[in-house]
């Protein structure tokens, strides 16, 4: 098979914010962005997400500075990965090397513990770093469960996103040229403008991305098709148009790894091409960490950042509502078992809508067996943690659905850890409801009886503030 070969000079675009048809692949706008240092001084505690009460806006130019001065995400943000890697960086505890095609990227994934086998590829232009990418040259990506890092083959900038536990998604670069101290910069105002589609005039929240869109090999959306967002619920053979997908042979339907020529008018959806084993016999793979794009870590991928969105927004608007209540009956104090009723009614329904994809609520089957080959399903399910029979939410089904135990590991993250307590709480009782029958509502009747018990169980044993609700609820 034909090696695909760059195609670079006949790509050029502005240098402008993403519009269609670009696609919004896990991307991370960067040119033009206002940038900020991370501070010296930071700190890596995990603190109470109610540590900011004040209601009055901030003087800053961000938008979320208005909807939510409760938040304050213009503030240096302290409760991540990188502040975290910043912080043992000046206190020479690490130390990032630059080595070879990748500079710093290798380094850079030990220090933030991401294993490479989590490589996943996308050839869709996607950042502003649209120069660089198409199917001879994709974007790598690489992720753990809060850090999600992309380099670009011939640039001289990686692209960093992660979970903050205050303030959800943050952005930052990091220039990939040798220096003596190579320097995280925070990246907002220009990379909001994608990310952030709950509500683009007001009201949404920072999160992640990641989309299916057809393309052709110089990465330029086909204009048949349309960039959609994926999930749980997305159906197998609407996603991965613009990645590579490489594991097992299977019997699945996608739009990966399909290829069409600059100009070609085509109805992708009639085509397929299936999983690969690698991607060598498409492109020059030597520059990269692996030759594969792994469907199991895509499949991981897609369902994380749906699950870290919903806990965004829902920190976001508790504790707003919550501020906005206490600002309306000053001097009272106000907590959320007294608070207004529109804002308990508007906690619960967000409360809910997180449940129902923590449990994998019509979430798409599979046809058949899939399986990784980067050895990523199992550092995966290494991490753990396990209940004394050695069951773990991280055990992998891959017959008909992603995970044997239907419940998202998410909720073992520092983001959902650092939720206020009594949207916990409230959490913790939904899902006490489902697991144990109490709530036979048809929405979840996809949950086996054996799941619920087992999920159960299983949160009770590795989960201790869940199981001490639950026994505060038996009292």
């Amino acid at each position: 098979m034909k090696v695909i070969q760059p195609r670079r000079s006949d790509v050029r675009q502005a240098r402008t914010p993403l519009a269609a048809p670009v696609a919004l692949s896990l991307s991370w706008a960067l040119g033009g962005m206002a940038t900020a240092a991370v501070p010296p001084g930071t700190t890596g505690i995990v603190a109470s997400a109610e540590h900011r009460t004040s209601a009055t806006p901030a003087h800053t130019p961000l938008r979320y500075d208005m909807d939510y001065p409760t938040i304050g995400y213009a503030d240096p943000p302290h409760h991540n990965a990188i502040a975290r890697l910043q912080e043992r960086l000046e206190r020479g505890e690490a130390k990032l090397e630059f080595k070879g095609p990748r500079g710093y990227l290798d380094s850079l994934l030990k220090a933030l513990k991401i294993d490479p086998s989590s490589q996943v590829l996308v050839y869709s232009k996607t950042s502003l770093q649209i120069d660089w990418i198409n199917a001879a040259t994709p974007r790598a990506i690489y992720f753990n469960d809060d850090a999600y890092v992309a380099w670009v083959q011939g640039s001289d900038l990686l692209e960093m996103s992660v979970m903050d536990d205050d303030v959800g998604a943050v952005f930052y670069t990091l220039p990939n040229r040798e220096v003596a101290t190579p320097p995280f910069e925070r990246q907002t105002s220009q990379c909001l403008t994608c990310h952030d589609t709950f509500a683009m005039a007001g009201g949404g929240v920072p999160r992640f991305l990641i989309a299916s869109t057809v393309v052709d090999t110089d990465g330029i959306a086909l204009q048949e098709e349309t960039s959609h967002e994926t999930d749980d619920t997305t159906p197998l053979a609407d996603r991965w148009g613009g990645w590579y997908v490489t594991g097992q042979p299977d019997n699945e339907t996608h739009l990966g790894n399909l290829m069409f020529r600059p100009g070609q008018r085509t109805n992708a959806r009639g085509q397929h091409r299936g999983t690969l084993a690698s991607v060598g016999s498409l492109f020059d793979t030597k520059p990269y960490i692996t030759d594969k794009s792994d469907i199991v870590a895509l499949l991981v991928l897609e369902h994380q950042l749906e699950v870290k969105n919903l806990i965004t927004r829902l920190n976001f608007k508790a504790r707003s509502f919550l501020a906005r209540d206490a600002a309306a009956r000053a001097p009272e104090q106000v907590t959320y078992a007294n608070a207004s009723p529109r804002t308990q009614t508007a906690i619960r329904s967000m409360v809910n809508q997180l449940v129902r994809a923590m449990l994998f609520e019509n979430a798409a089957q599979y046809r058949g067996r899939i399986g990784g080959t980067s050895g990523f399903d199992k550092w995966f399910d290494a991490q753990g943690p396990r209940d004394p029979q050695g069951r773990s939410l991280r055990d992998f089904d891959l017959r008909t659905r992603l995970f044997k135990y239907p419940l998202s590991y998410v909720i073992y993250s520092d983001g959902f850890n650092a939720l206020p307590a009594y949207v916990k709480g409230r959490i913790y009782a939904r899902l006490r409801e489902v697991l144990s029958g109490e709530d036979a509502a048809p929405e979840f009747r996809y949950l086996a009886p054996s799941d619920r018990t087992a999920i159960l169980q299983i949160l009770t044993a590795t989960k201790p503030d869940f199981a001490a609700t639950a026994a505060l609820a038996q009292r």
